[in-house]
């Protein structure tokens, strides 16, 4: 069914606001909540994407600074476009970030952490970067059960296409669990970990404004989605008509859980 295997595509800030962007800044805010921290500190977003949990730092946490580091030119690009020089974005990966040790107060990565190539020593970058007695803290969505709008997606995909199975999130980021999460962050050497888990509600207009999206291109299932061929998408795009729960209006009401894990650095 599927043309060939290609891997996770993170380039247009556009087309990823319209998939998951949306969803990531209604979860940012309460994210932010449980985290509870002062205002007046300095905050670094690893893998801020378009800037969706940068906003919602401004917004709500009232920094001394922020900054943002990301691989992606394209979502660099539209993470300055709304946020300007409000917040001071670098181009790099998680494993090797271009901030100095022990100078920031909060360290955040929101919807990232599981896309990083080795999440451990990402991790211990976050830490190194973190003052003694700062915070280290991340959250993932909830791929396996409650990250809805995808667990639909491939449920369908699935009972077409056997290679579906290789790409389904569910597989790919199994060690994301909160007790996982747990294990991960003490073995980074952080102090009182602790997980929680946020809900928010994704209501979709109509089928298209749900289906839509994955043709953009922009994360892992709309990938799978465009390396269709046009016979193949159209039955897979039948396949989630018929299978989504739709409501009488016409809407279709899921939900999105995310994971969220802090720690505290050692000093």
């Amino acid at each position: 069914m599927a043309q060939q295997r290609e891997p996770d595509t993170w380039a247009h800030g556009r087309a990823y606001e319209s998939y998951v962007g949306r969803w990531s800044r209604e979860i940012a805010p309460r994210f932010l909540e449980w985290l509870r921290q002062p205002p007046g500190l300095r905050w670094l977003d690893v893998g801020c994407g378009t800037g969706a949990l940068s906003a919602a730092i401004i917004e709500q946490a009232m920094p001394a600074t922020v900054d943002g580091v990301d691989p992606s030119e394209g979502f660099l690009e539209a993470a300055v476009t709304e946020l300007g020089n409000r917040v001071t974005f670098h181009r790099a990966g998680a494993e090797a970030l271009p901030i100095d040790d022990d100078s920031i107060d909060v360290v955040v990565s929101g919807l990232a952490l599981n896309f990083v190539p080795d999440p451990d020593r990402g991790l211990a970058e976050m830490t190194r970067v973190a003052v003694g007695g700062g915070v280290v803290a991340a959250y993932v969505w909830d791929y396996a059960e409650r990250m809805e709008l995808m667990r639909w997606f491939w449920d369908a995909a699935g009972d077409l296409d056997p290679v579906a199975a290789e790409l389904d999130e569910r597989e790919r980021f199994a060690e994301f669990t909160p007790e996982a999460l747990t294990w991960r962050f003490a073995g980074a050497g952080l102090l009182d970990v602790e997980t929680t888990g946020i809900e928010i509600p994704t209501v979709f207009r109509d089928f298209d404004d749900y289906w839509t999206p994955f043709l953009g291109g922009q994360g892992v299932a709309p990938a799978y989605a465009m390396m269709l061929d046009e016979s193949a998408r159209g039955r897979l795009r039948e396949r989630l008509r018929k299978l989504l729960p739709v409501e009488d209006d016409g809407t279709i009401r899921l939900v999105a859980r995310a994971w969220a894990v802090r720690g505290i650095v050692a000093g």
